[in-house]
């Protein structure tokens, strides 16, 4: 979008609100408050706001395991012993993918440990683990640790790519290269499917496509990517998947995460893994018997039974979902951003002030802006949220800005805007 097609105004922006056909979403989420005033909720790729119909739908679960105990997992409009299927439906849209190939399951955390099971095999020459150079610190923890187990020095085996000197972001051909470079080393490649810090969104289908040609399996931590950009993770072949639900499918703090595994692996018994009852052959799960025969699919990825609360919760969202699509959310979530971006230069770009390192095209960027600072940037974040602006500073100078079309209005940014602006002019005093 063209910067002239930009206004600093409240009267655009009202004007973009009322052209916006996703914009009524936002009266189904709590907006929190400071001193009886909404906030300025940028903060959606740290913690999802509250749907408003999540109460009644744990309640719903609630009230069964009132009146029905354990018969709760069999009968009622719910029957927990089949919870998880719930969500596949809408898991799958977001995700460009199969039913089949996705579950709602565990955290992050544990489901990348046991993907890597399955994933990273390495022998003594190949058993290089291909990753993005400040990756979040928990996949880092876990590369590490996967690499250790194996034998490996995590300093030898896994083998990070950063941005060129004078940059912030990757670009896809270094990628590309390192692969071509390295594959009688590389083993796997795992990377964000969206940059937690910068914002980058990678080109998965090109990443997938280049690993494949040297038979090497290619997994993504979406999440930042789930409910924020589209994904077509069956078309692009990519091996597995992870995710958390809390960011911007808004399913509540530390809920379930879930897993995507490809047909091509998902079909096959003879793939390793760690097994679990609840990934057991479900018509014979109850006979209670030796010898695991997984289910087809990510199910047979499984470990116990469903954390049906916490399923109640990310459901609420997903229907909410289920009501427009990914596609029509990334239109605005695009323009929302470009706008928010327009600001902030209109404001800043004379103070020699800050840079921002998310890339400016909107093809390889979700709805976030991370803003470097290069003086005062504490400062005017604390002056923001002071005046109400729930946004995310990480040190040493960088501040993270997500504007969420579900919840998000164009007025918000144009308010954010004032803001940033008396809090920018304080800090030049």
């Amino acid at each position: 979008m063209p910067a002239n097609f930009f206004e600093y105004s409240l009267e655009f922006a009202q004007k973009m609100d009322m052209a916006d056909p996703v914009g009524k979403f936002k009266e189904n989420f709590f907006i929190p408050e400071i001193g009886g005033k909404q906030t300025i909720y940028f903060c959606g790729n740290s913690l999802g706001l509250q749907p408003k119909t999540v109460q009644a739908y744990i309640q719903e679960e609630l009230d069964s395991w009132a009146t029905r105990g354990v018969e709760g997992h069999f009968v009622g409009g719910n029957p927990w012993l089949y919870a998880r299927k719930k969500s596949k439906h809408a898991l799958a849209k977001l995700l460009g993918a199969n039913e089949s190939e996705v579950v709602a399951m565990n955290s992050l955390s544990s489901n990348l440990h046991l993907l890597l099971v399955s994933f990273y095999r390495p022998t003594k020459t190949k058993f290089k683990i291909l990753t993005e150079a400040g990756a979040f610190p928990s996949d880092q923890y876990i590369l590490e640790s996967q690499a250790r187990f194996h034998g490996f020095n995590p300093e030898e085996a896994i083998l990070e790519i950063s941005p060129r000197d004078n940059e912030h972001t990757l670009r896809t051909e270094d990628i590309l290269v390192q692969l071509a470079l390295r594959q009688s080393e590389i083993a796997l490649v795992m990377l964000s499917g969206i940059q937690y810090y910068t914002g980058q969104l990678f080109d998965m289908k090109a990443i997938s496509e280049a690993a494949h040609q040297f038979d090497i399996p290619v997994g993504f931590d979406l999440a930042h990517a789930i409910g924020n950009v589209p994904l077509e993770l069956h078309d692009w072949n990519v091996d597995f998947a992870t995710w958390c639900s809390y960011k911007y499918l808004n399913a509540g703090p530390g809920n379930v995460s879930g897993i995507f595994v490809h047909e091509k692996h998902g079909n096959s018994s003879q793939i390793p893994r760690f097994a679990g009852w609840w990934g057991h052959d479900e018509d014979e799960r109850f006979l209670m018997k030796k010898g695991f025969s997984p289910m087809s699919g990510a199910d047979g990825w499984l470990l116990s039974n469903d954390n049906v609360l916490g399923l109640a919760a990310l459901q609420a969202s997903l229907d909410i979902f289920d009501k427009t699509s990914i596609l029509e959310l990334r239109k605005k979530s695009e323009l929302l951003t470009s706008y928010l971006e327009f600001l902030i230069y209109q404001i800043s770009n004379t103070t020699h002030l800050l840079e921002i390192i998310t890339p400016s095209e909107s093809n390889k960027r979700g709805c976030q802006l991370s803003l470097l600072f290069r003086k005062r940037g504490k400062e005017i974040f604390d002056s923001l949220s002071s005046a109400g602006v729930v946004a995310d500073w990480r040190n040493p100078n960088v501040m993270r800005l997500a504007p969420v079309p579900l919840y998000n209005s164009f007025e918000d940014i144009y308010n954010f805007a004032k803001v940033f602006e008396t809090s920018v002019r304080k800090s030049d005093l």
